[in-house]
């Protein structure tokens, strides 16, 4: 089954409409990415910057807006891999109002693997492409995991 990320609509998240400002989605993504980390991978996302020196800036990303949310929803945010370059993670994203499968927003987005103290493109690691390509299959499988 893919990971899924818990978070709630705060308030600084809403603009003047009343709704999420949509930027903000971009920040859940990467909440739940560092989530996905910490608790599908066994290793807390600021570990992987400041011992391994390995950073993941994004250089493309996408969504797809389709339904609003307010403040004080509660929402859950699914994590994929989608695939895994050289270099390269494509990240999936999907969120939903917590006990609704109707989608809210859907994105992904392609991170380079990053030395942090040269600040040059460097190869997937051995031991995180191990555990990506080990959830990739696992959540891949399931037959309830949509697809972006």
């Amino acid at each position: 089954m893919a990971f899924r990320a818990h978070l709630k609509v705060c308030f600084g998240d809403i603009d003047n409409a009343g709704i999420v400002y949509y930027p903000r989605f971009l920040h859940y993504f990467h909440v739940a990415l560092e989530d996905f980390f910490s608790d599908e991978l066994g290793i807390e996302y600021a570990t992987v910057l400041r011992k391994y020196r390995l950073a993941f800036p994004t250089v493309h990303l996408e969504s797809d807006f389709r339904r609003p949310l307010r403040f004080g929803d509660h929402i859950e945010v699914e994590v994929k891999v989608i695939d895994i370059g050289r270099t390269s993670i494509t990240w999936g994203y999907t969120a939903y109002r917590r006990g609704e499968e109707q989608v809210v927003v859907a994105g992904h987005n392609i991170t380079v693997s990053m030395n942090m103290d040269t600040f040059t493109k460097m190869e997937i690691p051995d031991w995180l492409r191990t555990a990506l390509e080990d959830y990739q299959t696992r959540s891949t499988t399931d037959p309830e995991v949509q697809k972006i």
